[in-house]
């Protein structure tokens, strides 16, 4: 089921080369006019009654083509660029934005977030970052340590030829792919800085460029659909276009013919590309906003196990090309590694400042959300690929897609529409369809069997499949 990939550095990518020099000429504003403006933003803020304020600068632009049929469906070019500001009188606050960069309307922001600070009631938790929580010695280390930014001097033309060649390699793949959905391949560039009065600036480029795939195979009322795609901070970390349209037309071919089960209790192994939801669901249990409204599932839970004991769990942002690395997070705060499960025991949450003091904390450097968050599985249970996991599994349900979303994050219930692969004597037999997967997370957390070494990075979350001892699965 899992396919092999390489990434780009073939001779037909060689022209599609990323730029040398990393920023300079690239944006419509230099990284110093943003600081200007945003330490202008400040200084008038304080001019008008400010006790503290907060300001971020940033601007960026992409290019998308997406081709389908070998024809050239859509060219999509953005540009666009924003500011706000965040003021505080005293303990009341008010924000506002604008995409205008002109003095008047710098100034004609700051001044509606000080009308709205104005009418708002006190807030004992609101403020600035404690001062010496700032990143104010790793603010301007990016470049260096953590390379996130690769700007990719792609024109339209060779966009094109390389959407062409991802969708037709998913066509020749097999005769039944009879349709397509196209081939995207996108690129975006961006910048920002972020400043306080409490002296803190700094910021920094970023890149993200991706590649997809679509196709749908079979005719009438038997077709069936799916996709691929790589995404990077760098396009030579792309896996290799023909090996997307490739697999994107495998994992469509492979769905033809998919029956329905009966109503059980099984196995269930999630496939790495979708096992990352789990994850996604378990930071929302334990950030801060949750947290201080009690809509959590894992409430109270902290040096509680919430995990199988294997499981470990760490937030990670100095990943050099990371998708989620950053040197500070979105107050401006350094980040730092943390363990947030260990050997199955909640260790950490995700506080930004406010959440942090609602709860009687410290923020943990995460206003805007988890880093690079990487779940591993300790000993033996984690050194299995993904068809050790099925013969791990035995007999029961593979699942590579998921329909709804039937979550409940106050009681951690659990139910799914799905999609998958019904597995016996650690073989996959023949594609399902039309089934809900039930269960409560709690639960599921706690029954990790093991997790595959098939680690899949297309975002923030990371881990390889993810296979639970028991769940029901509803059928005919």
């Amino acid at each position: 089921m899992n396919t092999s990939v390489s990434h780009a550095g073939r001779p037909h990518f060689d022209k599609l080369r990323t730029g040398s020099d990393p920023a300079q000429g690239r944006f419509a504003n230099s990284s110093d006019s943003l600081r200007n403006i945003a330490q202008e933003m400040l200084a008038y803020a304080k001019k008008r009654g400010a006790s503290a304020a907060s300001a971020e600068v940033s601007e960026g632009f992409g290019q998308a083509v997406t081709v389908r049929q070998g024809e050239v469906e859509t060219i999509e070019y953005n540009r666009d660029k924003g500011l706000g500001i965040t003021v505080y009188i005293g303990q009341q606050r008010g924000n506002a934005s604008t995409s205008d960069f002109s003095p008047q309307a710098v100034r004609d922001t700051v001044d509606a977030a000080l009308s709205i600070a104005r009418y708002t009631a006190k807030d004992d938790c609101s403020g600035l970052p404690d001062a010496d929580m700032l990143a104010r010695d790793s603010a301007d280390q990016h470049r260096t340590d953590l390379d996130l930014y690769h700007p990719w001097d792609l024109p339209v033309d060779a966009a094109i030829e390389l959407a062409r060649e991802c969708e037709q390699s998913a066509l020749d793949t097999d005769k039944r792919i009879s349709n397509s959905e196209g081939a995207t391949v996108n690129v975006h560039e961006a910048q920002f800085i972020h400043a306080n009065s409490l002296g803190f600036i700094g910021g920094y480029p970023t890149s993200r460029h991706s590649v997809s795939c679509a196709v749908i195979a079979g005719k009438d009322d038997a077709m069936e659909r799916d996709y691929w795609y790589s995404v990077a901070r760098d396009a030579r970390d792309i896996v290799e276009v023909r090996q997307i349209g490739r697999i994107a037309a495998e994992r469509t071919l492979r769905r033809l013919n998919a029956r329905q089960l009966e109503t059980m209790q099984v196995p269930v192994l999630f496939e790495a590309p979708i096992a990352s939801s789990l994850l996604g669901h378990f930071v929302g249990a334990v950030s801060g906003g949750s947290l201080y409204r009690k809509s959590s599932f894992l409430l109270d839970r902290m040096d509680q196990p919430v995990f199988a004991p294997h499981i470990n769990i760490e937030d990670v942002p100095d990943i050099r090309k990371g998708l989620a690395s950053s040197p500070f997070d979105g107050e401006g705060v350094k980040v730092q590694r943390r363990a947030i499960v260990e050997n199955g025991v909640l260790r950490g949450y995700f506080l930004g400042s406010y959440s942090a003091r609602k709860l009687g904390l410290r923020t943990t450097g995460n206003a805007g959300g988890n880093h690079n968050l990487i779940l591993t599985s300790a000993g033996k249970s984690g050194e299995l690929d993904f068809n050790g996991l099925l013969k791990k599994m035995g007999r029961g349900l593979l699942v590579t897609e998921l329909l709804g979303q039937g979550v409940n994050s106050v009681t951690g219930d659990y139910s799914r529409g799905a999609a998958g692969f019904w597995v016996e004597n650690g073989q996959i037999q023949y594609p399902v369809q039309e089934i809900t997967i039930a269960g409560n997370l709690k639960d599921m957390y706690r029954n990790i069997v093991a997790v595959g070494n098939d680690v899949l990075v297309q975002g923030s979350k990371q881990c390889g499949s993810i296979l639970i001892d028991n769940m029901m699965v509803a059928g005919q």
